[in-house]
Parts: structure tokens; sequence; C-alpha cells
């Protein structure tokens, strides 16, 4: 564990300009569930052993800073977990907008979205966690896995007050590793307000102690197997395997279906009463080898739509 102060504000190389509600989107809008916003609209995150804070210069470009001892390995890891290996203006440009009005306009309303690239065995760990919970309550949950059962990352960190326009000195720790939460008895999980997840948690623990480099391997096999895959441990449907694969290995073809898409897809392109597989179906039919990413505009313009505005970033998983 380390203690320290923070490092000097650095440019994020490569990363584009982005308005604050595509920023938020992007960090808060239900990909990742360890962004915090702090009183002076910068974002501050936990994943893996890295620790960041991001937010906008006057420009609208993104600078982020860490904790001094951690900088190097968070610039290491930043424009990785941020995908921008990945030009993602131009994947939105070769989505079918020019024949497709309404996708059309899902992209003109949030200019820069992304997919993060997040650890493949931290995304699966949260999506088991969101069977029907907002994000908040995600959040929640693992923030009391953490501070419970994770390694401390670092100490003395000045974070936001929750509700409140002040800072306070914190411990940040890293998430339990699958591992560990292998060791973690389920009333322990419960304790964590995980409910009947504890019991797909723990269970997909012990499958994944009794099976090393499983999930390894399923993070490089191609999708089809991929998702078969991750629907054989407990807990996962269709929908999060989706997530795990869209969000924690960049598999840009998954197409996940929650309430959301299902009544944004029934509005907008006449698909009321259909089933939530015949819907990701379409999807990937329709929006072709990029459904994933056509989802996430999909998704955040129908919020939007609902909120006026505004971005809700509590709903996602709400409903299901």
């Amino acid at each position: 564990m380390i203690a320290s102060g923070w490092s000097a504000w650095r440019p994020l190389a490569g990363a584009p300009a982005m308005p604050p509600a595509v920023l938020a989107e992007t960090l808060d809008g239900g990909q990742a569930f360890r962004w915090h916003r702090q009183s002076d609209d910068s974002w501050l995150g936990v994943w893996g052993d890295c620790i960041a804070q991001i937010q906008r210069d006057p420009d609208g470009c993104l600078v982020w800073r860490a904790p001094a001892p951690l900088a190097p390995r968070v610039a290491a890891a930043l424009p990785h977990y941020l995908g921008l290996d990945r030009d993602f203006a131009a994947l939105a440009d070769s989505l079918p907008r020019r024949s497709d009005a309404h996708l059309a306009q899902c992209l003109a309303a949030f200019p820069g979205l992304r997919i993060l690239r997040q650890p493949f065995g931290e995304t699966l760990l949260g999506f088991l966690c969101s069977a029907t919970k907002q994000i908040v309550q995600i959040k929640q949950m693992l923030a009391l896995l953490a501070e419970r059962h994770g390694r401390p990352v670092a100490e003395r960190v000045s974070v936001s007050s929750s509700g409140e326009n002040r800072t306070v000195s914190a411990t940040l720790h890293a998430l339990p590793t699958w591992p560990e939460l292998a060791t973690i008895p389920e009333s322990d999980l419960r304790a964590c307000l995980l409910g009947f997840r504890s019991r797909y948690i723990s269970q997909t623990a012990q499958f994944l102690a009794a099976h090393p480099g499983w999930l390894e391997e399923t993070e490089a096999t191609p999708y089809p197997l991929a998702k078969e895959r991750l629907c054989s441990l407990p807990g996962v449907g269709e929908k999060i395997a989706d997530c795990v694969l869209l969000f924690g290995a960049g598999r840009l073809e998954a197409f996940p279906v929650d309430t959301w898409i299902l009544q944004a897809l029934a509005r907008r392109y006449g698909l009321d009463g259909w089933k939530p597989a015949q819907v990701a179906q379409f999807g990937r039919a329709h929006f072709g080898p990029l459904a994933g990413l056509a989802q996430q505009y999909l998704f955040a313009y129908e919020r939007a739509a609902r909120d006026g505005t505004t971005l809700d970033q509590s709903q996602r998983h709400g409903q299901k």
C-alpha cells in the first residue's frame, strides 16, 4: 500500500475532446461501476491495481493524474482501459447511420462515446452483481467488496465526500480477485449486500479455482464460443455474457439487451413484443460487426430522450 500525494495533471495523449455528458456516459453509464464524480466535476476511478482521476481541460480535452507512486503504472494502463488503441470516431462512422436515421441521431447526440476495455475478471464480477439492481446499488456492493475483502492500493487519497461539497482522506482498495473470492464464505459475501448474487459469485469462484486459466482462455476465444462458455457459469445469462464480452474483452459484436434496449428497439424499430434473444439477433444483423457500439449509442440516447436533455446515471440496471 502507498501513501502519497497526487502527480501533476497530464494530457491524455490520443484521447479526443469529449463533452461532459459523453464523459459521464462513458465512465458512469453502466459499463463500469467504480468511477465517482468529484466535487470539481472530475472523475475518480479504480480498476485492477490502478487509481486515476480524469477531467476535462478548458478546451474539452482529457487530462489525468494518479497517486504519485502509481503514476507510471497508470500511464501505461489508462490508454488501454479507455480504448485509445481504437479509433472510435471512425468505427462510429462505419455504422449504418446513412441508412438508419435514428442511429444517426444517436451518434450526433453523443459525439466521442467509446467502449471501455476493463479487466475481464472484474467485468464478470461487476455484472454478476448487476442482476435486478441499479447502478448506484451495484457501485455500493462493489465498494463494500473492495473495502472488506480487497487489497489496499493507496491510502490517504483525497476524494469527495458522498453528497457533500468537501473532500476526505480515504484508503482505496482493489476488488478481490477470483482466487481471493474463492476463499470468502458466502455469508461474508451476503454481508456486502449481494443477496442471492452471493451464491452465484461463490460458485463461480469455486469453478474458476478448479479451472486455472479458464477466464484467460475465454477472453481470447472467438465471440460465439466465449459467450457459450460464460453462459455456463452460475448466474450468467446472455445479457450478462454480452456485457462482459463487450466491456471486458472489446468484442464489439456483442449486443447486450436490457430493458432500455428492448424499449428502444420496440419504439424506434417496430420490434414490439420481441423477446431479448430475438432483439439481440436483430441487433447483430442490422448493425453488423460493431453492433455493441451501436447499442451504447442507442442506450445513451434513449435515456437522454426520456429525461429531456440530461442523463440519469442511476437507472441502467433498474429493470430487467
